[in-house]
């Protein structure tokens, strides 16, 4: 997935962190670690105002892991692995209990060539518990997919998403949408009859990440090449630009659906939008590299992955501050949240036969 790689770490300490972190992972199974934070080089407004201690869990899972998605009506964290570039012989999609961080079943993808073993590799995942299915982006073969929850058995692949790269589900409006960074497109899909149901290109856009606001129907993307989101309303035509911050690649909605967060990953800002206005309010500093982002409804935290640094940094979109810095092994890929919760996958190969991590963060008290 091209648009996935990051700027360049430019802090030597993060550095030495994530190197420690991933010894240490490697060593053990689970390792446990608490703490507040790291310091970055961010202005003095923008540091850790106020303080909270965070659990960090963290064990070893798979190698080549991108994504991952909570579900909640099985109380499992499905996600994603593919190594290698095409023809990509390698790749599964696991379910992972949340409580050991050890993987409970996983499901290797349909063969596309018999001749070279090439399967149809999994790297973007959303989950689907009003219909107890998962959906794929198989970014290399240009489609998406749909599994069973139940059994993981490959119900459909679904073709013509360009360079697929991510995937959300609307379950109160039985859509799946996903994003087409190859051509600039959105393209949603009945949940129900894997059929498309709408198509939006933006010549010279590309779409990366893609989030929806499950009250209105609206998908939003960012686009990566020209520092915008894209709004797509499944009810109108055309879409709506609303701009954000330098190289967008990951976005969430707040709880409401009011506010966009938007990882920005040239600058290492989270930049925080409101939809109505179309307009950015607050931008804070989190790390090189911001690649990944997703918000807590219950709390109203927000979580940014930031793959240069090595960290995933929770942020008060509120008040602008940064509440803590966690390490999350080097180069954290992806970062989802549940009922106050983070889990973060990792691409560390820090193990035997480069094996990456996961990261479950949770809140242990605040003060």
């Amino acid at each position: 997935m091209s648009p996935t790689q990051p700027l360049k770490s430019r802090a030597a300490t993060h550095r030495l962190v994530c190197r420690a972190t991933a010894l240490a992972v490697a060593a053990g199974s689970v390792l446990a670690v608490s703490g507040t934070a790291v310091a970055h080089d961010r202005p003095a407004h923008a540091r850790h105002a106020h303080q909270a201690t965070y659990r960090v869990d963290s064990a070893q899972l798979a190698t080549g892991l991108y994504q991952s998605a909570y579900s909640e009506r099985h109380h499992v964290l499905w996600a994603t692995t593919a190594v290698g570039r095409p023809p990509v012989k390698q790749s599964q999609l696991l379910k992972v209990d949340p409580k050991t961080l050890k993987v409970k079943a996983a499901y290797t993808p349909p063969v596309t060539d018999p001749a070279t073993g090439a399967v149809e590799a999994v790297y973007g995942v959303a989950v689907d518990d009003e219909h107890d299915t998962v959906w794929t982006t198989n970014t290399r073969n240009n489609s998406v997919s749909v599994y069973s929850q139940r059994t993981g058995k490959h119900l459909a692949s679904l073709p013509n998403v360009a360079h697929a790269r991510e995937i959300t589900v609307d379950e109160r409006h039985n859509l799946a949408w996903a994003s087409g960074f190859g051509d600039g497109s959105l393209v949603a899909f009945d949940t129900r009859t894997f059929k498309e149901k709408k198509r939006v290109k933006v010549e010279g856009a590309g779409t990366a990440g893609v989030a929806v606001d499950k009250r209105s129907g609206t998908a939003y993307a960012t686009d990566l090449n020209n520092n915008r989101i894209i709004a797509v309303s499944p009810y109108k035509s055309e879409p709506r630009f609303i701009p954000t911050g330098a190289g967008p690649i990951g976005i969430a909605l707040s709880a409401n659906g009011r506010t966009a967060y938007t990882a920005d990953q040239k600058d290492g800002m989270l930049s925080i939008v409101d939809l109505r206005k179309g307009a950015v309010t607050k931008t804070v500093p989190t790390g090189a590299g911001a690649l990944s982002v997703d918000a807590d409804h219950r709390s109203g935290r927000v979580f940014v992955a930031n793959r240069g640094t090595g960290t995933t940094t929770v942020v008060d979109p509120k008040k602008g501050t940064v509440l803590a810095d966690l390490a999350t092994g080097p180069n954290p890929n992806h970062v989802t949240v549940h009922r106050g919760t983070a889990y973060v996958v990792d691409k560390s190969a820090a193990g035997a036969d480069r094996i990456d991590s996961v990261h479950r963060i949770s809140l242990t008290r605040s003060h």
